[in-house]
């Protein structure tokens, strides 16, 4: 059974252009620099960015965990928001590998930190019990609120902000060209203002493996080094990266078209009695609704019996969902999906 998978961007198959150019892919030996492939999907996203310097990166986490590391000494504190992905679903690694404290915040409803509460939450270095106030995290688009998007007005007040007080930002943005594209705006105009940022490859831009670590030319020095120290240098990865390159070059403005077809499904399952959509969703290509009491099937029954119809999802929560559009989701399957979920609740 071929199956509509909407448990996450990450499914994504890379397309047949970046199959013929991993295949042509001319490599060489990372670890030395010489990988002419890697080199120039670096370059390419630092200049997509606006940033000095990229590092290749085997995932987000490794790059969010390199880029906190780069940054921070041991036992500096880092803020971050209490949804985000490196609180909730990278081990702790900026813990247990760096000795990085982190101070979580609540999000706003468009996943932005409020900056009352950061001045509030900033230490008083000449307090020999507290840590050092070191960052500043943000992500966007932010996963788990739904989604949703920071403008760029934010983004460099918030910067602007941290900079004021000594204080360095960075970007968790694995689908910060989702926020760019939702916002009908050039990347750089997120990504700019911050010290450093993480987007992914693989999630709706669909390449394979592999996410890029951005900021400046000495930043970039550190969280090499750092990359070594975490097992991340890649020797012929250059077959890899020319799949980000055709990603990059190909698939960012096509991200409008996920976008467009999650608010079609939206509107879909929307019409059917028990589903109740978050307010606003869907803000990029993430749809997230809770079950009203009145149904009485658990996520697990209802996941299973979407499975026999040939559609994949994921609950997010006791009574909750998330799905996620993506490059091989097309009307036909939104219109399946919506129709399977109206047969298993009616």
């Amino acid at each position: 059974m071929e199956y509509i998978d909407l448990r996450s961007d990450t499914v994504t198959q890379p397309t047949p252009a970046m199959r013929e150019a991993m295949a042509r892919a001319v490599v060489g030996d990372d670890v030395y620099g010489d990988d002419p492939t890697i080199n120039q999907l670096q370059e390419l996203a630092a200049f997509k960015l606006g940033k000095e310097a990229g590092l290749f990166v085997p995932s987000g986490t490794m790059g969010n965990l390199a880029a906190i590391l780069a940054h921070c000494q041991r036992g500096d504190e880092v803020i971050m928001g209490q949804h985000s992905h490196t609180f909730l679903h990278e081990g702790g690694g900026i813990s247990t590998l760096g000795g990085v404290h982190s101070c979580q915040l609540r999000e706003q409803a468009d996943g932005s930190l409020a900056l009352g509460e950061i001045e509030a939450a900033i230490r008083n270095p000449e307090d020999d019990h507290e840590p050092l106030t070191r960052l500043i995290e943000i992500e966007n688009t932010q996963n788990a609120c739904g989604g949703v998007w920071q403008t760029p007005e934010y983004t460099r007040q918030l910067a602007d902000f941290a900079h004021a007080r000594g204080l360095i930002v960075h970007m968790d943005g694995a689908r910060v060209f989702n926020a760019a594209v939702a916002q009908g705006i050039d990347v750089r105009a997120l990504t700019g203002p911050v010290d450093s940022v993480t987007f992914c490859l693989s999630k709706g831009l669909a390449a394979p493996v592999g996410s890029v670590l951005c900021g400046s030319t000495e930043f970039i020095k550190k969280a090499r080094k750092i990359r070594k120290h975490l097992g991340g240098g890649m020797r012929q990865a250059g077959i890899l990266a020319a799949a980000g390159i055709v990603a990059l070059e190909t698939m960012v403005e096509r991200l409008a078209e996920d976008h467009a077809r999650a608010r079609t499904l939206a509107e879909g399952l929307g019409e059917i009695p028990g589903i109740r959509l978050d307010p606003g969703s869907p803000a990029t290509n993430m749809i997230f609704f809770t079950l009203a009491d009145s149904i009485k099937l658990t996520p697990a029954q209802i996941e299973k019996k979407l499975a026999e119809r040939g559609v994949l999802t994921s609950a997010s929560g006791p009574r909750r969902f998330r799905l996620v559009t993506h490059v091989w989701i097309d009307n036909a399957g939104a219109d399946k999906t919506v129709a399977a979920f109206r047969e298993i609740l009616q």
